[in-house]
């Protein structure tokens, strides 16, 4: 019975950290999938035990008390020194268990890493992955995800940021398109084509360096077109709106059978890096930590990435 207890009131911590971390108990329930009644009634439980108010509630706002401060970080240590013997109990020969939650950007996300996904979760069958696709950026606690890949996002002091690769890229449009201007001989003639922006990364002008002579030419642009979609963005230089500076991985095929031209190639854009982006936690589930370490091994392997160049 006495066992019983202490599970139940781990969970009530674990409910009463994840209200905290939420802003709300309409939060937690929906993080923890469940109601925000069951939710209420948990932080009733963990305030009766423990003999002290936890929170003020009024209709818009929610703070802790300093009795509820206290709480709150002695009930993280608690459940992380919990969640490491879960771990430790549980592991099989370094099988992590449990779900990894995950988001990636789009075009990343569903043709470079799926199949490096598919023999993660073939390599560890007690783990699930909920794989979610995504180029905004992410919040942590209101999303409920436990790890996010960034391509070419600054880095946030506030989370753990590890370089994983770069994604070098390239300056392309049709032959139709191409027809219709004079042959382009140096940077300075790329503003006088139509451009499609891709919004995340530029809008107004490109940044293009010089691979040999370590130069940089800032080149204005108008955009025809403005998207955050990669994908988009390469059609429609196949369509013929336009130049855009595209992730190479992205166009390999087209400059291989000629449908798009690479300009000026001595001439490129800095490549983006490729982060994995976690918060800051005294302790690191099994899952997420095996997951890092796949990722750090894969990622320069994928097609398209490389290594980060040592300054």
């Amino acid at each position: 019975m006495k066992r019983n207890e202490r599970i139940d009131r781990v969970e009530l911590m674990r409910t009463f950290i994840r209200i905290v971390e939420s802003g709300s108990l309409s939060a937690a329930a929906r993080q923890l999938e469940t109601t925000q009644a069951t939710i209420s009634r948990r932080l009733q439980s963990l305030e009766a035990l423990l003999g002290a108010k936890l929170l003020l509630r009024s209709t818009h706002a929610m703070k802790l008390t300093d009795d509820g401060e206290r709480a709150y970080q002695h009930a993280r240590q608690v459940v992380d020194a919990w969640l490491a013997l879960e771990d430790a109990l549980q592991l099989t020969e370094e099988q992590p268990v449990g779900t990894l939650r995950v988001r990636a950007p789009h075009a990343f996300g569903q043709q470079q890493l799926l199949m490096p996904l598919v023999g993660f979760l073939a390599r560890y069958p007690q783990l699930s992955v909920e794989w979610m696709l995504h180029d905004r950026a992410v919040d942590f606690i209101s999303d409920n995800i436990d790890c996010a890949i960034r391509v070419g996002a600054e880095v946030d002091p506030a989370t753990v940021s590890v370089l994983l690769a770069e994604v070098p890229r390239c300056t392309v449009a049709s032959p139709q398109l191409l027809a219709h201007y004079p042959t382009i001989a140096g940077p300075s003639q790329l503003s006088a084509l139509p451009w499609i922006a891709i919004s995340t990364f530029y809008q107004h002008e490109v940044v293009l360096h010089h691979v040999e002579r370590g130069l940089s030419e800032n080149i204005a642009i108008a955009a025809r077109l403005s998207t955050d979609s990669l994908y988009v963005a390469k059609n429609a230089a196949l369509a013929g709106l336009g130049a855009a500076v595209v992730s190479s991985w992205t166009v390999e095929e087209e400059l291989a059978n000629g449908t798009l031209v690479e300009l000026l190639p001595e001439w490129q854009a800095a490549p983006l890096p490729v982060h994995l982006v976690y918060p800051w936690a005294r302790y690191y589930p099994a899952r997420l930590r095996t997951f890092l370490n796949l990722m750090r091994e894969v990622m320069p392997q994928i097609a398209g990435m490389r290594l980060p160049e040592q300054d």
